[in-house]
Parts: structure tokens; C-alpha cells; sequence
């Protein structure tokens, strides 16, 4: 469990004009955020836009990020989707060696009901060789897991050992690390709410922000694991203008402008996401250092 305390990376995916993955700036991302101190590597997020990758991409990506790792970090692997015998196969065609675990989104589109989440994850729990994280992103599968669904999967299925909570509800989060099993972890999915959220009991992130400030977004975690708020604190305001103007038209149009401001990678995407507006993109380009 301690592989996923602290900050996780939900890594971009970068692509050359042509709209190729551009591996070369991936190699330089995946450098970038080892060496400077993250604590674990998300791929195939909603961050890598694995949406418009097809399935050899997909793999193709996953190899690659395992391939430049070389076992330095653990690595979370994205098996999410609305149709659930879809993700079992895919499950069961891929090679899980150096994979830690899977985060696994609630089936977006559907709008299954709470029983149906349940079911849902009970098959991915029969399926998986690895732990798995539940993540809960209302926002964009217009869905919610409640708190009972989460501590009840948690409470059944052993291989199911953390949530990404990415619903801002408070009281549901707090509800959840209150009765939550002693082993299961709550990782945030608010990089602007991860420190109010880690002096409730959060753990941890799985982080946009930490692909361009890796140091400052781990070393703000690391002092809130400490329980060292004043510190936490000082650096979480430091960096929330930063935060809030990432997002401000979407994401990952905000991370990839930052990263390519930086030089790490070029701000390409694949449709239907384009580059964010250029106001956008001038704050970004003050904020970013």
C-alpha cells in the first residue's frame, strides 16, 4: 500500500505535428518526473488522452513508460470504460509484469446504478491480477459512486486497496476515510483540494499538476503526510494561481501548454481536445517558471 502514498503523476501523452505519439518527449516527461521526486507513474489516464489512443497505442504507451521507469517508480495502468467485459478482456490479453496496480474510472455514458457500479467492479476484482483503484470523477462521467458503493467494494475485495476521489464532495470523502478498512487508501483527484483534503485523512494524489512541478506538488504532499500543515500550507498557496489556471480550459489543454511552455513536450493533441485559448496560454505562460 505505501507504493501509492504520496504523489502519482497522471502522465500526458505527447504527439508530434502529425499527431504520432512522440516518444522522444515522453522519454523527457517520464525523466522529468522521476528525478524529481514523484512517488509513482499513472498511464493511460484521462490526462494521456487514451480516449483517441487505439488499443496497440495504448500498449505501446504502457511498454514504453515501463520500458524508460526500468523499475524505478511504481506504475498504475488506466482499464477503465463503460462496457465491463470489454476491460475484462483487455485485462486478460495484457502482460501485468512490472504493473503495480489498475485504476479502473465508473462507467461513464450508461449511468448504471449503484448496484450496477458494484457489479461492475465485483467482475473487474474476479479479473485483475493487481490491486485496483476505483476512481470517482463525476465531472466527467456524470455519475457519482457514493460513499456506501466505495466502502462497501472496499470492504468485500481485498484486491481493491484505494479510490481516487475526484468529486469534491467533502462530507461523501470524509465519510469514506472515516470507515473506510484500516489498509484501503483515499487519493485525491483535486490538485487544488489535495492538502484541505490530507488534513482529513487523504493520503495522497494522482496528479495533473506534478507533470510540470513535480518537486513543488510532492514536497507539498510529503510535508501534509507528515502532518507538517504550516509548511503544506505555504506551498499549496504558492502554487494554487498556478493550479486554478491549468484548468481554467480544460484538461489536459492547460498541462500540455505548461509542459510545452517549459520545452518538455509540443502543445499537439488529437481531436476532438485542442490547445487551450490564447488568453489561457498567456497566464499559463507567466505562471509557469
Amino acid at each position: 500500500m505505501n507504493k501509492f502514498k504520496g504523489t502519482g503523476v497522471a502522465l500526458v501523452t505527447p504527439f508530434n505535428d502529425d499527431k504520432t505519439v512522440d516518444y522522444k518527449s515522453l522519454k523527457k516527461l517520464v525523466e522529468h518526473v522521476i528525478t524529481n521526486g514523484v512517488d509513482f507513474l499513472v498511464v493511460l489516464g484521462t490526462t494521456g488522452e487514451t480516449a483517441t489512443l487505439t488499443k496497440d497505442e495504448k500498449n505501446e504507451v504502457l511498454d514504453f513508460v515501463i520500458e524508460v521507469n526500468n523499475h524505478r517508480l511504481p506504475i498504475v495502468a488506466g482499464f477503465g470504460g463503460n462496457n465491463t467485459d470489454e476491460i475484462i478482456n483487455s485485462i486478460k490479453a495484457r502482460d501485468f509484469k512490472n504493473i503495480d496496480a489498475i485504476l479502473s474510472v465508473t462507467p461513464y455514458y450508461n449511468k448504471p446504478s449503484q448496484a450496477g457500479i458494484y457489479e461492475h467492479y465485483k467482475a473487474i476484482s474476479k479479473n485483475s491480477p493487481v490491486p485496483i483503484i476505483l476512481y470517482n470523477v463525476p465531472g466527467r462521467t456524470a455519475l457519482n459512486m457514493t460513499a456506501e458503493t466505495t466502502l462497501k467494494l472496499a470492504h468485500d475485495f481485498e484486491n481493491i486497496i484505494a479510490v481516487k476521489e475526484a468529486s469534491g464532495n467533502f462530507p461523501q470523502i470524509m465519510e469514506i476515510v472515516k470507515n473506510k478498512p484500516k489498509d484501503f487508501m483515499v487519493i485525491s483527484g483535486d490538485d487544488a483540494l489535495t492538502m484541505p483534503l490530507m488534513s482529513v485523512g487523504v493520503e495522497g494524489v494522482i496528479s495533473v499538476v506534478a507533470n510540470v512541478l513535480p518537486s513543488e506538488f510532492a514536497g507539498m504532499v510529503r510535508f501534509a503526510n507528515a502532518k507538517d500543515f504550516f509548511i503544506a500550507y505555504d506551498l499549496h498557496y504558492n502554487i494554487l494561481d498556478f493550479i486554478n489556471a491549468l484548468f481554467e480550459d480544460g484538461n489536459p489543454g492547460g498541462i500540455k501548454a505548461a509542459l510545452s511552455i517549459k520545452g518538455i513536450i509540443k502543445n499537439n493533441f488529437r481531436l476532438p481536445l485542442v490547445p487551450v485559448n490564447e488568453a489561457t496560454y498567456k497566464k499559463l505562460k507567466k505562471l509557469t517558471n
